[in-house]
């Protein structure tokens, strides 16, 4: 199967900053339904195995899209490093919810696309970001989590290192695989705070209306398989897949060198692919 691959296509948004975004799609006389896949925290759009996961849906039928978030810590120019970390310092979820938005506004446009088809999928924070995006959004009909987050506000700092943060206007969190220590300015919980109902995920998925596959390993360090149980739990209209020995990243890691997805991400996307041609 030919796959047309369009990479690192800038996306601009005049409220944050431009940025990048890739397409795989197959060869196709008629247009494809839209899966957009958002990464998460410390995340980009190139990292480890995404690029062969973005071939398999491609492969499957589907017109998928990866995204960086402006406000990611990479730039237009170096995509794949944490080169600019005065933007991710200056990230908040308003900002990645309006870049959601113009990824969705430009690739609705594209002559491939069938835009009666929309889905989308996040990974860790991304899941969130997805989840509110997939509810607020009637373009969206379809809602696919990987190793989601349940909620955003329990992740902020308590008490004493809170109040650190608030005082001084910065806290830092080391980046294991670069070494780099990373800055959140206080500006973050203050966007959250000012809109905390709008990203409160529980709301969100209690009043999802629409088709949402939930996929959990149950060796996950980072988002422990409680908060898939709860989304499950929350939305009328979810399915639940727990991954046995399935760790946050479903076996990859950064850098991936292998021809193919490790195990159990193959097995994630294949579950993703079917529950979106039995749904969309």
């Amino acid at each position: 199967m030919k796959l047309n691959i369009e990479r690192n296509t800038i996306i601009k948004n005049p409220k944050t900053r431009d940025f990048l975004a890739d397409a795989f799609y197959p060869e196709s006389e008629n247009q494809l339904p839209l899966v957009i896949f958002a990464h998460g925290y410390k995340g980009y759009k190139d990292w480890g195995a995404w690029n062969l996961m973005a071939q398999k849906f491609a492969e499957a039928g589907f017109f998928f899209v990866k995204f960086n978030f402006s406000h990611n810590g990479t730039t237009i120019k170096k995509p794949t490093d944490f080169a600019d970390l005065e933007a991710f310092g200056q990230n908040n979820f308003s900002k990645e919810m309006s870049d959601y938005d113009e990824v969705l506004n430009y690739f609705c446009n594209h002559d491939k696309v069938d835009s009666e088809k929309i889905a989308v999928i996040g990974h860790s924070r991304g899941g969130g970001i997805s989840a509110i995006k997939a509810f607020e959004d009637d373009r969206v009909k379809l809602l696919i989590s990987l190793a989601g987050v349940s909620n955003f506000k329990y992740r902020f700092p308590t008490k004493d290192r809170f109040e650190e943060w608030k005082n001084s206007g910065v806290m830092y969190s080391e980046n294991k695989r670069t070494h780099q220590h990373m800055p959140h300015y206080f500006q973050f919980f203050e966007d959250f705070e000012e809109n905390e109902e709008r990203f409160t995920i529980q709301y969100a998925a209690q009043h999802l209306a629409k088709p949402f596959l939930i996929i959990q390993g149950t060796n996950d360090d980072a988002v422990k398989d409680k908060e898939a149980f709860l989304l499950n739990e929350w939305c009328k209209t979810s399915e639940l897949v727990i991954m046995e020995n399935a760790n946050h990243t479903f076996g990859a890691k950064e850098p991936w060198t292998e021809n193919g997805l490790p195990d159990q991400l193959n097995k994630a996307t294949s579950l993703a692919t079917d529950f979106l041609k039995a749904h969309l």
